[in-house]
C-alpha cells in the first residue's frame, strides 16, 4: 500500500520555496513517455502538449514556463525501462506523463520507485491510459488516471449481455499484461451476468500480418456458437481481427477494450462498441471546450481517451507544482493527497470526470462508457 505522507518540515518547505520563488524564470520539465510515433501515443503527445501551450500562455508556473522531454518507448517494455532510466537521472525532470501501454507502465515502474541507487531520487510517474490491475502494486511513486480493467471490462460485460441481449462471447486477447486482464476480469463479469466464455484465446499482436493468423480461432468460436466478439488489444491487431472475423462469416456484434479506440479509422470498424473513460461527445463544458481546442490545433483530429487523460495530468501537476513546487518528493506527496481523508480536494478540472486517488495511486469514482463506431467517430452508445 502506499503510504500518503505530506512533509512539512522546515527543510522542505525550503526546498519548496528555492523550487520556486527567486524570481527564477528557469522552464520546469515534464517528461512525456509512450508510444508517440504510434497511433495509440499520438493523441497523448498532442494533448499534452496542448496543455501546456494554455498553461504557458497564462503565465506559467509562477513565471517559470513548462517544457516537455518527449520519448518514444516504442510500447516496448524494455525500451520503456531505458527510457524510464533517462528520464529519472535527468534532474531537470520533476514528474513524468505515461507511460501508455501496461506492460510499459509496469517495467518503467520498476525504475521511477526504486530506492538507493545512483540515478537520483525516485521519480513520480502518473499513467494516462495503462489499466492493468497489477499496476496497483508498483509502487508509491506511481498513479494513474484512468479506471482499471476491473472497472472496464465490467461495462462491456454488461452491455453484451443487457443491452445486446448475448450470452456467449468468444474473447481473443493480446498475450501481455494488458490482455490478460482484459480477458480474466470480462469473462468473470460476464458470467455473473449469466453469459458463458466459449472461448479465449491469447495472441501475439506482432504475429498478426497477414490477418489469417487467428482464423482458426474464429472458426472454432463460430462453431461454437458464439453470438459476442471481444477483442483485447490495440487497434492495430484489433482492426485485422475485425476483418477476419467478417471474411469467416461472422455476422454478430463485436466489442473491444479501451486498447481499441483507434480502431474508428478503420472502415471494418463499423459497428464496434468500445469502452473508454472519455469519449469525446462527453456532454460536458469542459470537456468540448478540450476537443475544439483540440481539434483547432490537430487539422480537426478528434482526442481519444489517452489525449484527455494526458491533458488531464498536466493540468493535475500545473496545480500540483504551483501549490507544492518542484521538489520530487513534495510533488509526490501532494498528488498522494488528492481526495484523501484529511488531504486535498479532488481535482475538479479535468475534461475526463474528477481525479481522485485511493492509497495504491489508483484513480476513484472515474466514469466509463460505451461507445460505438459510426462513420469512423467513436460517439456515445445508446444516443
Amino acid at each position: 500500500m502506499k503510504r500518503f505522507a505530506v512533509r512539512a518540515s522546515l527543510a522542505a518547505a525550503l526546498v519548496v520555496l528555492a523550487a520556486c520563488g527567486g524570481g527564477s524564470d528557469a522552464p520546469i520539465y515534464i517528461g512525456v513517455a509512450g508510444p508517440v510515433k504510434a497511433a495509440n501515443g499520438r493523441s497523448m503527445e498532442l494533448a499534452a502538449r496542448l496543455a501546456v501551450k494554455e498553461i504557458n500562455a497564462k503565465g506559467g508556473i509562477n513565471g517559470r514556463p513548462l517544457e516537455l522531454v518527449v520519448m518514444d518507448d516504442e510500447a516496448n517494455a524494455n525500451k520503456a525501462m531505458e527510457v524510464a532510466r533517462t528520464l529519472r537521472r535527468d534532474r531537470r525532470i520533476v514528474a513524468v506523463v505515461g507511460h501508455v501501454n501496461s506492460s510499459a507502465s509496469l517495467k518503467a515502474s520498476e525504475v521511477y520507485n526504486a530506492e538507493g541507487d545512483s540515478a537520483g531520487r525516485p521519480l513520480l510517474q502518473i499513467s494516462p491510459a495503462s489499466s492493468s490491475p497489477a499496476l496497483t502494486q508498483a509502487g508509491p511513486w506511481t498513479f494513474r488516471v484512468t479506471p482499471t480493467d476491473l472497472e472496464f471490462s465490467p461495462v462491456l460485460a454488461r452491455w453484451a449481455a443487457q443491452q445486446l441481449g448475448k450470452r456467449r462471447a468468444a474473447v481473443l486477447y493480446v498475450n501481455d499484461d494488458y490482455g490478460q486482464g482484459v480477458r480474466q476480469t470480462f469473462e468473470q463479469a460476464f458470467r455473473r451476468l449469466g453469459g458463458s466464455v466459449v472461448s479465449a484465446d491469447p495472441y501475439l499482436n506482432p504475429v498478426l500480418e497477414t490477418g489469417t493468423e487467428l482464423d482458426p480461432y474464429i472458426m472454432r468460436a463460430i462453431a461454437r456458437g458464439a453470438d459476442a466478439l471481444v477483442i483485447g488489444g490495440q487497434a492495430d491487431g484489433g482492426v485485422k481481427i475485425i476483418a477476419a472475423a467478417r471474411r469467416l462469416g461472422y455476422t454478430g456484434p463485436i466489442l473491444g477494450s479501451d486498447g481499441m479506440t483507434g480502431a474508428k479509422d478503420s472502415p471494418v470498424a463499423e459497428g464496434l462498441f468500445v469502452s473508454s473513460a472519455f469519449l469525446p461527445d462527453r456532454p460536458n463544458p469542459r470537456s468540448q471546450a478540450f476537443v475544439t481546442a483540440y481539434r483547432r490545433e490537430n487539422n480537426n483530429e478528434l482526442p481519444d481517451h489517452r489525449g484527455a487523460m494526458a491533458y488531464d495530468v498536466i493540468y493535475l501537476l500545473a496545480q500540483a507544482l504551483r501549490e507544492a513546487g518542484t521538489d520530487r518528493q513534495a510533488l509526490r506527496d501532494y498528488i498522494a493527497s488528492i481526495g484523501m481523508e484529511g488531504g486535498r480536494p479532488r481535482f475538479e478540472e479535468a475534461v475526463s470526470g474528477t481525479i481522485a486517488f485511493n492509497a495504491d495511486g489508483d484513480v476513484v469514482g472515474k466514469e466509463v462508457a460505451v461507445g460505438v463506431v459510426r462513420n469512423r467517430q467513436l460517439v456515445t452508445a445508446g444516443r
